[in-house]
């Protein structure tokens, strides 16, 4: 399979995967979370949209770059490198669960520092098949940082 088509397979699961969370973010922005206390510098809800397609675009494509590489029987780099992003990828989905759909901003933060943690692995898993690969994870981590420390915020702003 040539790399256009694994970009394309890629890019377009990590859009449905990823985007399926948005169940439980939609039906708790409209209600629990609107009644929460949040930081001043809490972002629009109307960017969050944009990031997490832009993010999901990244992801699909580093994910395919290190598809690219691997080879059955031959590159367990590439495997192993693969197997962490699902991993990671479903505390990503987990998150707004926990968050949202629990209602829970302790085990949203518990989740999303695991998640953080599997990032940091994924990246080092990455640059070790496709350094390139890794660089395009690195938006995704800062942002991921970035909604740590909103979440650790926000629970902190309602204990």
């Amino acid at each position: 399979m040539k790399l256009p088509v694994k970009i394309a397979i890629s890019v377009i699961a990590c859009l449905v995967i990823g985007t399926s969370a948005s169940v439980f973010t939609q039906t708790g922005v409209g209600t629990w979370f609107a009644d929460l206390n949040k930081p001043s510098w809490n972002p629009p809800n109307w960017l969050f949209g944009p990031v997490w397609t832009t993010l999901f675009i990244l992801m699909g494509v580093a994910f395919a770059l290190v598809w690219e590489e691997w080879k059955p029987k031959g590159n367990d780099l590439g495997r192993v490198a693969m197997i962490w992003f699902a991993v990671q990828f479903v505390f990503n989905v987990l998150w707004s669960f926990s968050f949202f759909g629990l209602q829970n901003p302790l085990i949203g933060l518990i989740n999303i520092v695991l998640l953080v943690i599997l990032l940091l692995i994924t990246i080092w898993r990455f640059y070790r098949v496709k350094p390139l690969a890794a660089w395009l994870l690195v938006p995704y981590l800062l942002w991921t940082s970035f909604a740590t420390v909103l979440n650790a915020t926000i629970l902190m702003l309602n204990s």
